[in-house]
């Protein structure tokens, strides 16, 4: 849709859908239509915003840099096998473009945000917008002026102070914000850099010809670090870009890995169900670790296992973790409301931290089991230390598997026996058992044989309802639930057992359309304690697509996963859900989004190669 100059700098809600990631492994800003980064943290992910449009687009603070084009059109695009944006406007009058990317080199690189204005044709106005808002929108801030740079100091309790490098004049308004206005022609090319102003220490963005020199370091590191994959499927381009997605949101100093890069994007437009993913979930984490190892990426998977046995390191009383930290492993204690701020297209509260840090959630034990038993068989062996913790973790385990527990949606309300965490915990204590078995490590695997048989027959016990011959979202229910989906993706059941046929073909009655599914009806079975609806899980889609896939049925998984890749953005990216209309739900980009795809079109590319070999 072409618009005028003034309506590209006009402050509003994008769709979701219309937003890119730039990042560089500290921290990841999420550029938007009309040349707007509406959203950043600094200097870590899990720093207060200093820029959040996205959930207020008026007193969020922006960072907008765009031609004064009329009637003008977008295109954006990654420069490929990077994860430089590249967004490109035309008009009758001119074609501009405007490159976007963090600062990013192999070994230890400076913290720097660079955007590049260029004229292609033409001779084409610019405008730059620079208007922070430090600590969420909640403090104040000032700014001093010298010459080729603009000082943005916090006066908030972070104190941050941030510098504003570029060759043309700035004017600084009445509201702190910065404005630049400028022409070029054919060839020109200007750069603004934003950094921290860090006292006594002199700016890397000083030397000559910084900005093109970025450019190519940060483009060769990521090209880089993507020559490692393994893969060369069918579906390599959008298998590459979720890598590229996924290794975005990982920490390079703790090798943490994160949900999602942001806060404030609901899961239903309007509704209070939106939420700070900005941290590390033990589950997500694990889920990413195994998709990056698929495909080759093991130093992301040494980096998290480090992590990991610093949190095992920590384990409290009994062996238990947390099921989410902070990306340096401190805890997070409490939730906050923004309120401030209106929110995404009025979705309010606008909500940081979490209040479900302290829930428990037994499946976690599972997924880093998993993880841990693959690591050690793709990766590098697990020390005596980590061995001696994971021994802690089965045992408790071991000792906890029946109780009820919040599950993997992280239910706010009444805790129930819940069938994903039940055979999450079998897969805890069988890759426990496997992996002592296969490295010849000590443990109890009497104990732990006997623990594992009777999670195995609990479910089959407990959870199958022969009504609906199923297996149901938690015992004494008839619902279904999206999560089940997982039974033969982690080999706790076969998938062509006669028991499992019947539940897919249960949660395709009640839970799938077309290639869409629901991770579970709301308000059908309990109340999740939240108002309204919302739209279908992504990574429930592409579970299912992998469960089709496995049955055999490799046409029909390739026909839905293909319909499925559809469905993401023009830069190769999924938020967490999808609305009624296709759009974009939650925050993005999504780590489980991601992960799930790999994993299906991975798992789905091997059985089309296997079947034509057989066939010729």
């Amino acid at each position: 849709m072409s618009q005028t100059a003034e309506q590209l700098f006009e402050p509003r809600y994008f769709p979701i859908e219309d937003y890119g990631i730039i990042g560089d492994l500290r921290t990841a800003a999420l550029v938007g239509p009309n040349g707007c980064i509406d959203f950043l943290c600094w200097p870590r992910f899990d720093s207060p915003s200093i820029f959040c449009a996205n959930a207020d687009c008026r007193k969020g603070g922006r960072f907008q840099l765009a031609p004064l084009l009329d009637d003008v059109r977008q295109k954006r695009l990654y420069l490929p096998d990077t994860n430089i944006l590249l967004s490109r406007f035309l008009a009758n009058d001119g074609i501009a473009e405007v490159s976007d990317f963090m600062v990013l080199a192999d070994g230890d690189s400076e913290q720097a945000l660079v955007r590049r204005a260029k004229c292609i044709h033409g001779r084409v106005r610019f405008r730059m917008v620079l208007d922070p808002r430090f600590d969420y929108a909640r403090a104040s801030h000032r700014v001093i002026q010298h010459p080729g740079e603009a000082v943005f100091i916090s006066e908030g309790p972070d104190r941050l102070t941030l510098r504003l490098r570029t060759v043309v004049p700035l004017q600084v308004q009445e509201n702190g914000s910065v404005v630049a206005d400028f022409e070029l022609e054919p060839g020109e090319s200007v750069a603004f850099v934003l950094e921290e102003a860090k006292a006594g220490e002199e700016s890397p963005s000083a030397q000559p010809n910084y900005a093109a020199d970025a450019f190519k370091r940060t483009s060769n590191h990521w090209r880089r670090w993507l020559s490692f994959s393994k893969y060369d499927g069918r579906w390599r381009e959008m298998v590459h870009r979720s890598a590229l997605a996924l290794k975005l949101l990982t920490s390079r100093e703790y090798g943490s890995i994160i949900a999602a890069p942001c806060f404030g994007f609901p899961n239903e437009i309007g509704g209070e169900r939106n939420w700070d993913y900005r941290y590390t979930w033990v589950r997500d984490a694990s889920f990413t670790v195994y998709g990056l190892m698929r495909l080759g990426f093991t130093d992301s998977a040494a980096a998290f296992m480090h992590w990991l046995e610093q949190r095992c390191a920590e384990l409290a009383d009994g062996g238990s973790l947390q099921i989410m930290y902070r990306i340096n492993g401190e805890p997070i204690n409490e939730e906050i409301h923004l309120d401030h701020l209106e929110g995404y297209c009025q979705s309010r509260p606008v909500r940081i931290g979490s209040t479900n840090h302290d829930q428990l959630q037994l499946d976690i034990y599972g997924e880093l089991m998993d993880s841990v038993y693959l690591y050690d068989k793709y990766g590098d062996p697990i020390s005596h230390d980590m061995w001696m913790n994971m021994i802690r973790l089965i045992e408790f385990v071991c000792a906890n598997w029946k109780k009820p527990d919040a599950g993997i949606w992280e239910v706010r309300s009444t805790n129930q026996q819940f069938l994903y965490s039940r055979f999450m915990c079998w897969v805890a204590v069988d890759r426990g058992i496997r992996l002592a078995q296969k490295r010849s490590l000590p443990a109890p695997l009497d104990k732990w044989l006997k623990v594992r048989d009777r999670i195995y027959h609990s479910v089959h016990k407990d959870f199958w309802n022969a009504q609906k011959q199923a297996f149901v979202q938690f015992k004494g229910a008839s619902a279904m639930d999206a999560s089940t989906l997982m039974m033969p993706l982690v080999r706790f059941i076969s998938p062509t057992d006669p028991r499992w046929l019947s539940t897919l073909a249960a949660i395709e009655q009640d839970l799938v359309h077309d290639s869409l599914v629901y991770r579970y009806r709301v308000g059908e079975a309990f109340s999740d304690m939240l108002a309204g609806g919302e739209g279908t899980f992504s990574i429930c889609s592409f579970w299912y697509i992998e469960c089709i896939s496995r049955t055999g049925n490799v046409q029909k998984a390739r026909y839905l996963l293909e319909k499925m890749l559809g469905y993401a953005n023009n830069l190769g990216l999924f938020s967490e859900q999808l609305g009624p209309r296709g759009d974009f739900l939650g925050n993005v980009p999504q780590a489980f989004t991601h992960l799930a795809l790999i994993s299906a079109a991975f798992d789905l590319d091997r059985r089309l190669s296997a079947t034509g070999k057989r066939e010729s």
